[in-house]
């Protein structure tokens, strides 16, 4: 059962880590235990929206990670998905219907794809080069590392960011990709096929003319730090407001920041650092690990309602408080913050502290300079957590 429909259920499932609204079954971000990381971005282009309820991207992000052992495999089970069951809904909790299309990053320890929709048809680029880097809004991941340094990163990059961004460089497509363009006459057959060129919307909305400004800055942060790219550079730039990739104003926000560190040698861990509580800038990353055990944390699970509006028809009539408790005392310490600058100043290095204390524990690990007990990496991402609710406490 995903967000709106029901779907057939895969024999095996793999074990997965998300980042999610807290009213619907997908996810903006996550990975899996074999290291596969998916994200996903809203678009809007000339195919229709669906307002027919059916599979949300988010849905499709988390479907993948479940079904998928490789990001190429991931990458089929969304196309899959996609073509079989489309997309479609309303992907924000309110009444009013706000609806789009997606674009979507997979990486895994080897590779990276770009994925971008347009209704039920598709195209994906498979990244180029022996290492690269993409980023998207709230959600980056790391892959793999150079071999000089733990999170080190030597060339490549891609990022997204609320537009079409494939041009020629098409590694694989919608078998009927080309023929739809040619019935709607966005596309003569004579010149190149551009994705984004055809299937791009002639008059943007608005909010997308912001996407490019943003999708231009990420494109020229990365090229700054090109050749010297660590997992601290990374959070550096998710936090960035000047660009617009950190978002907190004008109703939207950056909810959740995701990280994810994919070394290419098997015997290392792939570390994942999530906030778990929205504006990076003033958020902490947290690691988290794949392994057996590991230690539930209920701070960052939101509640569950027996009557959930999300669930009841006509959706959306009232609204519930979905924050769980790391999310109500970070907001009471962001009000601190504002009320109180000195002590607001001090409780931000506090946790900048927190965080750099954790990178230099991955940074160790994947170092080979130590070697945790499989039980600490257990409660790794609980442990986090406490120490940070305690500051706030």
């Amino acid at each position: 059962q995903c967000t709106y429909v029901e779907i057939e259920q895969a024999q095996r499932t793999h074990a997965v880590v998300l980042s999610r609204p807290a009213w619907l079954w997908g996810a903006e971000m996550g990975a899996n235990e074999h290291g596969v990381c998916v994200g996903n971005e809203g678009v809007w282009t000339r195919e229709p929206l669906g307002e027919d309820e059916a599979l949300l991207g988010m849905d499709l992000v988390r479907l993948g990670l479940e079904r998928g052992s490789s990001a190429r495999e991931a990458l089929g089970v969304i196309t899959a998905l996609l073509e079989r069951h489309g997309q479609g809904g309303n992907c924000k909790e309110e009444p009013v219907p706000f609806i789009y299309h997606n674009t979507f990053l997979l990486a895994d320890r080897s590779e990276a794809w770009v994925l971008e929709t347009a209704g039920r048809y598709w195209a994906a680029q498979r990244i180029p080069g022996e290492q690269a880097l993409v980023i998207l809004g709230g959600w980056g991941a790391l892959f793999p590392p150079h071999p000089d340094s733990p999170v080190a990163l030597a060339e490549g990059s891609r990022n997204i960011s609320n537009q079409l961004s494939i041009g020629t460089e098409i590694t694989a497509e919608h078998a009927g990709l080309r023929q739809r363009a040619l019935s709607q006459g966005w596309w003569s057959g004579d010149s190149e096929f551009s994705f984004t060129e055809v299937f791009s919307l002639e008059n943007q909305p608005a909010r997308m003319e912001a996407a490019k400004a943003r999708y231009r800055a990420g494109t020229e942060l990365l090229r700054q730090h090109a050749g010297h790219i660590t997992a601290e550079t990374f959070m550096a730039i998710l936090r960035d407001k000047a660009s617009g990739i950190c978002v907190d104003s004008e109703g939207f926000r950056t909810a959740g920041s995701m990280v994810s560190v994919l070394p290419r040698d098997p015997a290392l861990p792939c570390v994942h650092f999530f906030t778990a509580t929205p504006d990076p800038s003033r958020s902490v990353f947290k690691p988290f690990i794949f392994t057996a055990g590991i230690k539930p944390a209920p701070q960052v699970r939101s509640p569950t309602f027996t009557d959930d509006p999300a669930k009841q028809i006509p959706r959306f009539q009232r609204a519930v408080d979905r924050r769980h408790e790391l999310y109500r005392r970070h907001q009471a310490a962001l009000e601190l913050m504002e009320k109180d600058q000195e002590r607001g100043q001090k409780l931000l290095e506090t946790l900048q502290e927190l965080e750099k204390q954790g990178l230099e524990g991955m940074n160790a690990l994947l170092g080979g300079t130590v070697a945790p007990h499989p039980e600490e990496l257990a409660d790794l991402f609980f442990d986090c957590v406490e120490a940070e609710m305690k500051f706030y406490t």
